[in-house]
Parts: structure tokens; sequence; C-alpha cells
């Protein structure tokens, strides 16, 4: 720790999501961003959590083999509803599609998350939410898909945004579903030496 109790150590947000920059910003932690740019592409047969589970690894692994002297954090988010795994749609129609799925059922929200140093893989997780939404319409589903917000979110949907209306309830952690279960992300890194400064009352 320095004199500002603040860890030394390097730390590294190894993703482009703007919102698990926000999350991870909120929790005071100073951090660099570093793109992995692994493909994300989910072998034959990959159940969701070992997916996300390893595409958080690879990103991991890929910044800290650049970067060896930090601790570098990297997550994944996958939705599967009724036996199907949801990534980031790949277009308009695919997230429609999405999204038709999704009305009136019940479906879980995958976030895994890894943290590597030197190289090799410190700690993983894999945190499960589970979002009910209520029954949505046509015209419902193709006036959000136009606003462009579910093209870069898994699921087609974003929480934290004009999705939340589509949501009756979450069963587990919010941010999780946004794509960084915070709680478990800071424990984790206080393991690994860096703490999260504490907050002034005011």
């Amino acid at each position: 720790m320095n004199s500002k109790g603040q860890s030394s150590i390097r730390l590294i947000l190894a993703s482009a999501s703007p919102r698990r920059r926000v999350l991870l910003g909120a929790t005071g932690l100073a951090f660099e961003i570093v793109e992995s740019g692994i493909e994300e592409i989910r072998r034959d047969g990959e159940g969701g959590i070992d997916f996300a589970s390893r595409m958080a690894r690879e990103k991991a692994l890929n910044v800290s083999d650049r970067i060896r002297d930090a601790l570098v954090l990297a997550a994944d988010t996958i939705v599967e509803c009724d036996g199907r795994i949801f990534g980031k749609p790949a277009d308009a129609a695919q997230a429609c599609a999405m999204l038709q799925m999704l009305s009136g059922n019940t479906h879980t929200v995958v976030t895994a998350f890894a943290i590597a140093s030197a190289r090799a893989i410190a700690e993983s997780q894999a945190i499960i939410s589970r979002v009910t939404f209520h029954v949505l319409s046509l015209a419902e589903i193709t006036a959000y898909v136009a606003t462009g917000e579910p093209l870069d979110k898994a699921g087609a949907y974003g929480i934290q945004d004009r999705g939340a209306a589509f949501i009756e309830h979450v069963e587990g952690s919010r941010d999780n579903v946004m794509g960084l279960p915070v709680r478990e992300v800071l424990a984790a890194l206080r393991r690994h030496g860096i703490e999260a400064p504490v907050r002034e009352s005011s």
C-alpha cells in the first residue's frame, strides 16, 4: 500500500465494455484498460458456464502475456434461455429473435471473471443471476432494437438502460447482469493484494 492506502499493484481491466468500466470505476479503484482482442467463439457442446469461464480466462491470459507486471481482470457474460446460449447479437434481426425468446420467460445470466498475473490464472469464478421478463409486444421489441442499444449486449438487452423496462424480477446480483459481479470481484482482488479505497461518509 502507498501513503494514501492505495495498492501499488498495477490493475488492468481487459475489457472494452463501457459497463464494466463504470462498475469497476465506481469502486474507487485505479485501473487501466487494455483490450484483449480475443474472438468469442463457443466450441461445439460447450455449456454456458464453461464458455463464459473459458473466455474470461483467455482474455486475462492474453493481456497478462503482454503486460506481465500487472494484475489483469477479465470477464465474459452470456445469457442462457431454454437451453440456448446467447452472446451479443450479430444484427438487428438476431436481436429481435433473442428478445422474442426472452419475452415472458426466466433466463440465466452468467458472468465469469478471471484474474491473471505473470501469464497464469490466479483465480476465476462464474456468478449466476436469474432474470424474468414480462411479455413483450412486437412493437416494444422493434422499437427497442431500433435504438441500437441491444447490439453490443449479451442477450440483446441492457439492465441499466432502456432494457430495464422489460424486467419483472431479478434473482441475484444486478451488477452481474450488467457484466461484472462487483462484490465477488472486489473480494477476489483483495485476496491478491488490491483493496478498494474506503469511501468517506458525507
